[in-house]
């Protein structure tokens, strides 16, 4: 029997995840099988299937082909009179603008009112989609501090966000939203290890932050990164822990017995003997571009 080979980076992605279904139907696929035929296979229900699915591709776990629809151009401009007929004779719009308003605990004026319009009318979204998309966003506001809930131009731009990846149905915006709690979870973890406390990362640091959990070192080798870091350079630095764990991943070490037994590389004279040749040939450098 042939061994399956799985990435640990791709274990940690569904340990994250905590679902059961995706992990199932991760290994079906992983081990060779007819994704068409997963559904009947694992004898997952239509919507058990979907879900499992969209999670894995939101985790970047299974890519599928799905024509997600391409916004290109000027969006429309809707007007009042468009607005006014859809709220007069729409009967599905009336129910989406009254879960929006009772969402956000306010009424909406006529240019969100447009904007909406738009959501449903030009994006294709549900009305079920549209209640998620805005819960999502009024949480996210929330995890970021701020105390009012978001405007209808920046659940705008997350709605296009979720429309050009093909987030249309309640299955494919649950698992988006999962992806993205398990991201700050880790990122959460991550912070805490690097010692940021009271701010948000910025999206250069979240940049670094999300292609070091994508590497899928463990938690005592990043700590063990950050600290070669602080000594090596006065103080903490993104690019220069970036340079050591590109490093590391590049020679194959992912755990700490892994880093100390293969990392030992000799160091110039009157240099600490505790860091990689790589680490400080590199110090200059990287203090000099901040």
């Amino acid at each position: 029997m042939n061994e399956l080979q799985i990435p640990k980076n791709h274990i940690d992605k569904l340990l994250y995840a905590k679902n059961p279904d995706a992990a199932l139907l991760y290994l079906y696929i992983t081990a060779g099988n007819d994704p068409a035929k997963a559904e009947s296979a694992l004898q997952f229900s239509q919507s058990r299937f979907a879900t499992a699915s969209a999670l894995l591709r939101q985790l970047g776990l299974w890519v599928q082909e799905k024509n997600a629809p391409v916004f290109s151009g000027e969006r429309p401009q809707y007007s009042e009179k468009d607005v006014l007929s859809a709220m007069e004779a729409d009967r599905s719009f009336q129910m989406i603008y009254g879960e929006v308003q009772r969402v956000l605990g306010r009424n909406l004026n006529t240019e969100e009112l447009k904007i909406l319009l738009g959501f449903t009318r030009y994006l294709g979204l549900s009305g079920e989609v549209i209640s998620v998309l805005v819960c999502y966003c009024k949480e996210r506001a929330r995890q970021k501090g701020s105390l009012r809930n978001p405007s209808l131009r920046t659940i705008e731009k997350e709605a296009y966000h979720w429309a050009e990846q093909g987030i249309d149905t309640m299955e494919e915006a649950v698992a988006y939203i999962q992806n993205q709690n398990v991201r700050r979870s880790q990122f959460g973890r991550l912070m805490d290890l690097l010692q940021i406390r009271g701010r948000n990362l910025s999206p250069s640091e979240e940049k670094y932050a999300a292609k070091w959990l994508e590497m899928g070192f463990a938690d005592d080798v990043l700590a063990l990164a950050y600290d070669r870091t602080c000594l090596n350079t006065g103080g903490f630095n993104w690019a220069y822990m970036n340079k050591i764990l590109t490093r590391w991943q590049q020679a194959g070490l992912f755990t700490l017995e892994q880093v100390q037994s293969g990392d030992k590389k000799p160091a110039p004279k009157g240099a600490s003997g505790q860091f990689g040749q790589a680490e400080l040939d590199a110090i200059q450098k990287i203090l000099k571009e901040g």
